[in-house]
């Protein structure tokens, strides 16, 4: 399986409250940033997320842009975000305290979602991740 490296540099503590909006918004820079797509590959993460939900669960939120944006990847790669007072992710007033912004150049998001399930699913997890102290921390959640 290939797998998309994360490391704690990869992480981006957000100190203040975020909307929805504004946290695609800035993960989408962050990648932006780092040369993992183009400019406009926000638009297509907003179209995902109106298109369905991108709460995973747990706490985690799955930005990412739709298929059709392919072209706008630039490289494959992930961005986090994570946001210790919460934001309100959906109609069904999930709280996402992790935001991870995957590009994918083709279908490399489904290894990032395998990796990502053992946190998800884990019982544990939504306690360990309000007790995040720093990206470190984050990062043994994430892995799993």
């Amino acid at each position: 399986m290939n797998t998309i490296q994360l490391s704690s540099n990869d992480i981006c503590f957000i100190n203040k409250a975020f909307t929805k909006k504004q946290a695609i918004e800035a993960v989408a820079k962050n990648m932006i940033d780092a040369h993992l797509v183009k400019d406009d590959y926000i638009e297509a993460m907003f179209d995902r997320d109106s298109q369905i939900s991108t709460f995973l669960g747990n706490g985690i939120a799955i930005p990412h842009g739709t298929t059709e944006k392919r072209d706008s990847v630039l490289q494959t790669g992930i961005k986090v975000l994570f946001c210790p007072q919460g934001i309100n992710w959906d109609e069904d007033n999930n709280i996402a305290y992790v935001i991870i912004g995957i590009a994918a150049k083709a279908n490399e998001h489904l290894d990032v979602l395998r990796q990502l399930t053992r946190a998800v699913i884990a019982q544990d997890t939504l306690t360990r991740i309000k007790a995040v102290k720093n990206p470190d921390e984050l990062l043994m959640i994430l892995q799993g």
